[in-house]
């Protein structure tokens, strides 16, 4: 009989809901959340419910509701008195119920993997009172899971690592597949694992997922990374199973299972024999086909005739071996070396040794090439000695230079002047003796370092150099002077035998055994009767006083002559005078005052009361200066100066308003001062000499009277004036006045009138109204009438 989708899935209901018959018995609703119902009285009510655990298969796709289950309490007596009710997760939204039947259905498609179980309360209720006739209890609906997740490598992809030649079996990874498919039920989440590439290198653990090699002596420096791919499957691998794949990419690792070599069995280099110490002479290298530490490679000289000429090292880079110069090459004395040198691995593996030894020889011949060498003194450092009294000419000593190379070319020889800038040495060019060119002082100069130029004959441009020092020996041609400037006083008060001062000497030279210095009184002064001097043996001598009491007054000054006095052979001498003055001295015998001009001051005038005389008379002086600015300021008039023309104002009568400007357009103090009369003022451009005789001088009212009425005038305006502005401002006012004395200087009232006009006072005016009145006179010179 063929079964349709729904009638499949109703039959695998009806196995399940047995199965759990057969484990259940009918048991009753278990985890109740509610209190046992109790009919009146004390009997407790018997619990009626008969049913099993619910299970659903997930991803249901029918078009109907799917079937999950019957509710049915022994109360009902199939009368419809019973209504059937469900609540809790899914209720209404997921699971229906038919409140009469009991029977509960699905509308939606289940995923267990969302979630796996459903918790419900189901109730049975009378339908006319609404109350219930069985306890509220609890009850599960299981979703059953069917195959539909693959297995997922959640780490994937992998990498992975093994050392190469491994053995057989050798564990790589192990990969870990995952199906969210439920674990407890079927064979849905049980997965199985092969491989799909990479054999027959590796293989993997069905169960496990361990990959393992599979070949033996898989060489890294024939291939190094492989990729493999592995495969999951569930359902236990058999045909219908669901499976996912992963890559696993695996890299062989370095072991030290190749020794080195020597790409070739010897090596030779040519090398000059002017290559200085330290240099790199050549690389060599030995082929390690591994990596890392296991391809660490050592170097050493084992054998040949340049062990103590050459050194080899390794470049911890590139693993070469660097052979170097220890000693100076030499072509003429050998002119090639041949080296054994052997080249290890520093870390051998002992499962390899087998594969032979870890090491190589090869063989280095380094040939020497001749070069043109400059000359070679005979000495690094000459040492010599001349006195500075030698003479000019006289010989120091000599130098000596050859050419190394086998020409032996000839040699001349000459002084670096940059060194002898003075040119006190000559040096003859062949022989290489050193002369004196000039005379020698130690004292300027104790010791010339001089460097001597050795050039071939044949090839000048091949220059040796030889380094001379040359000491310079002392002698006595200093004479002893005094150590310092001494500065000598002595106390008025001065008793005799009294000590003044302690003298030492100097002397440039430099005797063996040191100097030893003689003191003592010229002859002159060595019966003076002021000092006297004392030698201590000690190259100091000491200065005492002879007399009792000295007088500023009388002499303010002593000079005392000292005769010195050298250990040299033969010994000199010199006459080195010391200064005394005679100082005014406290009670402590310190010097106050030396000077002899402070006796002329009248007595008890000290320098304190000098100073404060000073500046009393300095005071006086300031105060009587002020006192003269200030009267001289007082004097100055508020009102111009009389010579000052009142016509060098220019008043602007376009102001259209007040302001401080207009304070710059006359001056203020001529109508502050209204009561002061001007006089009638001569021209400044007249000469004095010349008097006005056309025009007479009268005084008249003066225009200060004008400008008050005027003013006096506007003011009461103001003062009646609605408009005025109730603060006060500042008034300019556009007031010419009532008239010129000079009167008009129109010529217009000429045209009209037939007399004509005298203008020959313009003479008196001045030369500069000359041209005017020979143009306007009545003269006979007057060229217009």
């Amino acid at each position: 009989m063929k079964l349709g989708k729904v009638e499949f899935c109703h039959f695998l209901q009806i196995i399940a809901l047995f199965l759990c018959l057969s484990g259940m018995n009918q048991a009753e609703l278990s985890r109740s959340r509610s209190k046992p119902f109790f009919q009146s009285g004390r009997t407790r009510t018997k619990r009626s419910w008969v049913w099993n655990q619910f299970f659903v298969l997930e991803e249901y796709m029918g078009t109907d509701p799917l079937y999950v289950g019957k509710l049915h309490s022994d109360v009902d007596k199939g009368d419809g008195s019973i209504k059937y009710i469900l609540s809790g997760e899914g209720a209404s939204s997921i699971f229906i119920i038919d409140e009469n039947t009991g029977d509960i259905h699905a509308t939606k498609r289940l995923d267990r993997e969302e979630q796996a179980y459903y918790t419900l309360r189901a109730q049975a209720l009378d339908r006319l009172t609404n109350k219930p006739v069985e306890p509220e209890s609890e009850f599960v609906i299981k979703i059953q899971d069917i195959n539909d997740n693959e297995p997922k490598f959640l780490d994937g992809p992998y990498t992975a690592g093994v050392p190469e030649m491994s053995p057989v079996g050798t564990s790589v990874v192990q990969v870990t597949a995952t199906d969210a498919d439920d674990p407890t039920y079927g064979n849905s989440a049980r997965v199985v694992y092969s491989i799909l590439q990479g054999q027959p290198y590796f293989s993997v653990e069905p169960k496990t997922g361990v990959i393992k090699t599979a070949l033996p002596n898989m060489d890294r420096e024939a291939k190094d990374q492989y990729l493999l791919v592995i495969q999951a499957k569930d359902m236990v691998g058999q045909n219908g199973g669901l499976s996912g794949t992963t890559s696993v990419t695996v890299t062989l690792s370095d072991v030290n299972d190749n020794p080195p070599r020597f790409p070739r069995r010897s090596y030779q280099y040519n090398v000059p024999e002017s290559l200085p110490v330290a240099s790199v002479v050549a690389r060599i290298k030995a082929a390690d086909a591994d990596v890392g530490a296991n391809a660490e490679m050592e170097y050493k000289i084992v054998d040949g005739d340049g062990l103590g000429v050459f050194k080899i090292s390794v470049d911890k880079d590139t693993q070469e071996g660097i052979i170097t110069i220890q000693k100076e090459l030499d072509f003429e004395a050998k002119t090639s070396y041949t080296l054994r040198i052997e080249a290890a691995n520093m870390h051998v593996d002992p499962r390899f040794l087998s594969l032979g030894p870890f090491s190589d020889m090869t063989t280095v011949k380094i040939i020497v090439e001749d070069v043109d060498e400059p000359p070679v003194f005979t000495s690094r450092l000459y040492s010599m000695v001349v006195s500075e009294a030698a003479k000019v000419g006289t010989i120091i000593g000599t130098v000596a230079a050859h050419d190394p190379d086998a020409s032996n070319s000839p040699v001349r020889y000459s002084i670096d002047r940059n060194t002898d800038l003075e040119r006190y040495f000559n040096i003859d060019a062949n022989s290489g003796v050193i002369t004196t060119a000039k005379s020698l002082d130690r004292e300027t100069n104790a010791v010339h370092n001089i460097t001597v130029l050795a050039m071939e004959s044949q090839n000048p441009a091949q220059v040796g150099r030889g380094y001379v020092a040359i000491t310079i020996l002392d002698i006595n041609d200093n004479a002893p002077e005094f150590a310092m400037e001494y500065e000598t006083t002595v106390c008025e008060n001065a008793q005799a035998g009294q000590v003044i001062q302690k003298i030492s000497a100097i002397d440039k030279d430099d005797p063996p055994n040191g100097h030893q210095f003689y003191f003592s009184l010229t002859a002159e002064a060595a019966n003076n009767h002021n000092f006297t001097l004392q030698d201590n043996k000690d190259n100091t001598a000491t200065v005492l006083t002879r007399r009792n009491g000295f007088r500023r007054q009388e002499q303010s000054v002593f000079y005392l002559p000292i005769f010195i006095v050298d250990s040299g052979s033969p010994s000199l001498s010199s006459t080195n005078t010391l200064t005394i003055r005679v100082c005014d001295c406290d009670a402590d015998g310190i010097a106050q005052t030396c000077n002899a001009e402070a006796y002329i001051l009248p007595a008890g005038l000290s320098t304190g009361a000098l100073i404060a005389i000073l500046a009393c008379v300095l005071t006086l002086l300031v105060l009587v200066l002020l006192i003269v600015t200030m009267r001289r300021r007082k004097k100055e008039p508020l009102i111009f100066d009389e010579e000052r023309d009142i016509r060098e104002n220019i008043v602007r009568y376009d102001d259209e308003g007040g302001g401080e400007e207009d304070t710059e357009a006359f001056d203020m103090a001529a109508l502050r001062n209204l009561n002061v009369i001007r006089d009638t003022k001569t021209r400044r451009d007249v000469t004095p000499e010349i008097q006005f005789l056309s025009r007479p001088t009268f005084k008249s009212i003066p225009d200060n009277v004008i400008f008050r009425e005027f003013i006096w005038e506007r003011l009461k305006e103001a003062d009646v004036d609605p408009c005025a502005p109730p603060y006060d401002s500042l008034q300019t006012y556009a007031f010419e006045g009532n008239g010129s004395v000079a009167e008009s200087l129109s010529s217009l009232d000429s045209i009209s009138s037939n007399s004509d006009q005298n203008y020959d006072y313009l003479s008196d005016w001045g030369p500069r109204f000359k041209r005017l009145a020979d143009m306007y006179g009545t003269g006979p010179d007057c060229l217009y009438s």
